[in-house]
């Protein structure tokens, strides 16, 4: 009975670490018998198949072509692509089109692996790792990929933004790890709503710390590129993109973001109030009307008072003829 539970264990080992390297070549059979599948739907038989005798469909199988290598998420699997003759058109396989070497996800592993900081060299050696030893990548590879990524960004930063009708226009800083750096980088922001509702991103750029030049330059080049002065700005409380906004769109409304408000005040709140208090200050913005908004701000501000929180119900009041400009716009550009 040991012996049997010995050799239990022991073929349970093997098959665990033998998972994936079936799943690979069963994903391969797979692939390999579609791309069978698809010759056998255009010519209309099966290999071996007659023609039929009246309107015979042209082409015929000609074997396969060399072994491909083609490489996804779970590794690298091999496949060949059949071949066929006589035809009045070049039959490109949907399942793997002309000159693909790699699944759309993949190709999205690579810049992410480049963001976090992987040098060029060291890509070779990591996608051996991941995806298998038939899928080298070498540092010029990466170094090609990077140039095509550079020029497809360069290229749609200086797409024209003349017929865009822009109502609002939400800024805002983020901030990344990228790369070896130890500090996060800022990220600049600009989201456009348009006056049929639909929402689209203007710009992405590197920033120097929200400061006022690096919004006021990303401001100008929007400009530049045929940006129209938006109806209000919508942005959290970092003065240099006010700054910013004053520079380049002076005739601009302002509009303070309510979230960051919210997690403003909900800081100043010990966390066994919090829970009362999120209800109370998320209905605020969504007020009917202004007046409505006013009474909810009095109501929390009441709240307030009853927990002895003078600090949360000051923060609430900064700065607010900027939280509530939206209520100076119709109710259906709003939402």
């Amino acid at each position: 009975m040991k012996e049997e539970t010995t050799r239990a264990r022991s073929s349970s080992r093997v098959a665990w670490e033998s998972l994936e390297s079936w799943a690979r070549l069963e994903i391969q059979e797979w692939i390999q018998d579609l791309m069978v599948a698809e010759v056998t739907e255009h010519l209309g038989r099966g290999k071996s198949e007659r023609r039929k005798p009246v309107d015979p469909s042209a082409g015929y199988r000609n074997g396969y072509g060399k072994p491909r290598n083609l490489t996804l998420s779970i590794g690298t699997v091999t496949v060949r692509r059949p071949r066929i003759r006589d035809v009045e058109e070049r039959v490109e396989s949907r399942v793997l089109p002309l000159f693909k070497r790699r699944t759309e996800t993949v190709s999205e592993l690579i810049p992410e692996l480049y963001l976090h900081g992987l040098a060029q060299g060291d890509f070779d050696l990591a996608l051996r790792g991941l995806l298998g030893e038939k899928a080298p990548l070498s540092p010029s590879t990466v170094s090609r990929l990077k140039q095509k990524w550079e020029g497809e960004y360069e290229e749609w930063l200086s797409r024209s933004l003349d017929e865009l009708e822009v109502v609002y226009l939400w800024v805002d800083g983020v901030y990344v790890k990228a790369g070896l750096e130890k500090d996060k980088a800022a990220v600049l922001v600009a989201v456009a709503g348009l006056s049929d509702g639909t929402k689209i991103v203007l710009t992405l750029e590197s920033g120097h710390r929200e400061s006022e030049a690096s919004w006021s330059s990303l401001l100008r080049k929007l400009k530049k590129r045929g940006l129209r002065c938006p109806r209000l700005v919508i942005g959290d409380g970092h003065l240099g993109i006010w700054a910013a906004i004053r520079n380049v769109f002076p005739e601009a409304m302002e509009q303070r973001c309510w979230n960051h408000r919210i997690l403003n005040v909900l800081d100043r709140i010990p966390k066994k109030y919090q829970l009362q208090a999120k209800p109370l200050l998320t209905g605020i913005p969504y007020a009917e009307s202004l007046k409505e908004c006013e009474q909810l701000k009095a109501k929390f501000q009441e709240w307030c008072v009853r927990k002895n929180l003078p600090e949360a119900a000051r923060v609430l009041d900064e700065d607010w003829g900027r939280m509530v400009s939206f209520f100076s716009f119709p109710k259906s550009l709003v939402s």
